[in-house]
């Protein structure tokens, strides 16, 4: 348990503490403001549209993302960011990312569906009722985007990887697909719970984790993976699943996985 909260405090620090770098970001990420009265704060949003959108009038799927800061920029992450943009540009992704920043000290509250004894949380459902309710309605209004939940994608790792999963679970028909990297499905023994009593889940799902990382990371992903095909048919490759020898709780794991994820799940 002591190794889980460290975990979790490097994470923090590392998607809060900025330095002094110029922008990596690239031309097409962008950024706005958002109210979101179902956290009662604003939400700063980043925005990645593919080369080709402004010379298009096709439709784009859209993937939702946790921890904005970490994801286009290296000048708002501590330690590396993924190079979500790049990477998207170097396969010519045809996809629209949208990025949330987490709400800093609020970030644990937001993405845990349950609370902890020690820790606190469980406020992910009022996260994701802003996602659904407020953040895509304007997403779906303002850009060119395919609405349908085999279009609609959520991405995370660590506690962003656990809310990310709970989504496709509290969303079904919201979020067809979901990329879960290192999720911290130790946080909660309810979010097994959820997943035994639930009837069939339809989303597609690619599970990445390094092992290297917490002591149960893998027991508890190949368990969630057990209870999983209890509710669908494993004929069907609706998951995936990726460990990575060496690989540590870190940025550069989800960096290096994020392509080989996206081209997996689809859009």
């Amino acid at each position: 348990m002591i190794k889980r909260l460290l975990l979790l405090l490097v994470l923090f620090f590392v998607l809060t503490n900025t330095t002094a770098q110029e922008s990596t970001a690239s031309k097409q990420v962008s950024t706005f403001t958002i109210e979101a009265p179902q956290l009662h704060t604003t939400k700063k949003i980043w925005v990645y549209l593919p080369k080709n959108y402004k010379n298009s009038q096709k439709k784009y799927s859209v993937l939702y993302m946790h921890d904005a800061q970490n994801l286009f920029d290296s000048k708002t992450s501590y330690v590396g960011e993924w190079n979500v943009d790049e990477k998207l540009d170097s396969i010519n992704a045809q996809l629209i990312v949208i990025g949330i920043e987490h709400g800093n000290d609020k970030r644990m509250e937001e993405l845990t569906p349950f609370q902890n004894d020690k820790y606190g949380g469980g406020n992910a459902n009022a996260y994701l009722k802003f996602i659904v309710k407020t953040l895509k309605p304007q997403i779906d209004k303002k850009y060119r985007t395919k609405v349908k939940k085999k279009n609609t994608l959520i991405m995370g790792s660590s506690l962003g990887g656990l809310v990310s999963y709970y989504a496709i679970l509290k969303y079904p028909q919201v979020f067809g697909k979901a990329g879960v990297f290192s999720p911290s499905f130790w946080f909660s023994d309810k979010i097994f719970d959820l997943v035994e009593n639930t009837k069939k889940i339809k989303s597609k799902i690619y599970f990445l984790c390094g092992d290297n990382e917490s002591e149960d990371m893998v027991t508890d992903l190949n368990k969630m993976e057990r209870l999983l095909n209890t509710k669908r048919c494993y004929c069907l490759n609706l998951n995936e699943k990726k460990i990575v020898k060496g690989g540590q709780h870190n940025e550069k794991l989800w960096r290096d996985g994020f392509t080989n994820a996206i081209l997996w799940l689809g859009y």
